[in-house]
């Protein structure tokens, strides 16, 4: 990234983030190489990155263009898709169901949300920054409080683009199994919704670069970039996002929440891949296909900057340190690393599934690291079992 510290060390430390934070959206959308690329994210970027629409504090009102899929003949025509569906209608869960009464202490130092090491406190002291006991223990509370809240916002985004999805697949079984996932979404919001609210008791607003791959996604018209962005990109990170939280915390509500959803994503992933691995191999033109090859590449490094979670700093540290240093200190600490390793070991075979990752666009994924991850298993090879036992 564009170094701004030069051009800007005599301004005040807010104007100094605020021109940070243009250069790096500014940065995301010049890196885009395919203009029909920028044009299906450059609007969303304008709206998310430099308008910040999802921190207004009202309704954000997204324009859903897309044609709904009828077929009156209603044909068993994807049997993979009808035994993802038999599988949601037997992994169905109330979510009123789960150990509520369970007393939740952000602070207890005995049963950590996330552990004191997933942030790097010796980087931030080695700006000057001295941070007592207490003090740490209210910052990692703040950071788990931040990440259920993109958690929460990720679903909301989730549950539209499952309906958006449902009406708009062109396969019959995958209508029927899209069904569940729009109940599995709608349940997700309830639990993370109603843990951050009753037991944490703080929720952070959505992060700009979620918005921006929310926003760009409900508003495409086409099916297939639906699925790609919603069951592939947000649904494959999320659940590597979730795996890592389970596997870090120690507080046993949030772990039973967590080992919940993660058995309804691992469904949804694998209906993304079984619905696009056809049709991008062997259905669209080449033109169209890189077009998405590039379009998921962008999208990816969008969620890797994702976590670099402003909103925290911006709680804490704006005006003590700045928000380069904060982005620095983020990527160097050991839970945020574990986040993003797992995060693209669940994305990249799942791109490279679906005829995604082509010697065309490797490069690009090996100079910003994420090549790493090629040869990892798919999401058709994983069960929620497999991934949970992984865990432990």
């Amino acid at each position: 990234m564009f170094d701004t510290s030069r051009l800007t060390r005599f301004l005040p430390p807010r104007m100094q983030s605020q021109i940070d934070a243009y250069f790096e959206a500014f940065e995301v959308l010049l890196s885009v190489k395919d203009p029909k690329v920028l044009g299906a994210l450059g609007p969303s970027g304008v709206r998310g990155l430099l308008l910040h629409r999802g921190k207004q504090g009202t309704p954000t009102d997204m324009p859903a263009t897309h044609a709904a899929h009828f077929d009156w003949t209603y044909p068993s025509d994807q049997p993979e898709m009808a035994d993802l569906y038999r599988r949601a209608k037997l992994g169905q869960w109330n979510g009123d169901d789960l150990p509520w009464n369970t007393s939740v202490d952000p602070l207890d130092p005995e049963i950590p949300l996330i552990p004191e090491e997933f942030l790097s406190f010796e980087d931030i002291e080695e700006l000057g920054i001295k941070l007592d006991a207490l003090e740490r223990r209210k910052l990692s509370y703040s950071m788990c409080a931040w990440m259920l809240s993109q958690f929460l916002h990720g679903e909301q985004g989730a549950l539209f683009a499952a309906a958006q999805v449902t009406e708009a697949v062109q396969f019959f079984d995958g209508k029927l199994y899209g069904a569940t996932q729009v109940m599995d979404e709608g349940r997700h919001v309830e639990v993370f919704n109603r843990y951050l609210d009753t037991k944490l008791e703080k929720l952070y607003q959505i992060n700009d670069n979620l918005f921006v791959i929310i926003d760009s996604l409900m508003t495409d018209g086409r099916w297939d970039m639906k699925f790609l962005g919603m069951q592939i990109m947000v649904e494959g990170l999320a659940l590597g996002a979730f795996s890592t939280l389970y596997k870090q915390t120690k507080e046993p509500l949030l772990k039973e929440l967590l080992k919940m959803v993660i058995q309804d994503e691992a469904r949804h992933v694998h209906y993304g891949v079984c619905a696009l691995r056809e049709h991008f191999t062997k259905h669209l033109t080449e033109r169209e296909r890189q077009e998405r090859e590039d379009w998921a590449f962008e999208v990816a490094l969008l969620m890797r900057n994702r976590f670099a979670a402003y909103e925290v700093y911006e709680e804490w540290f704006e005006g003590r340190m700045t928000r380069a240093d904060w982005r620095n200190v983020v990527y160097r600490s050991k839970g945020m690393e574990d986040f993003r390793t797992v995060m693209f070991s669940r994305l990249v075979p799942n791109l490279r599934e679906i005829g995604l990752l082509s010697p065309r666009i490797m490069p690009r994924y090996e100079e910003v690291g994420l090549m790493r991850y090629f040869g990892g298993l798919a999401a058709d090879q994983l069960t929620a079992e497999k991934l949970l036992s992984d865990l432990h």
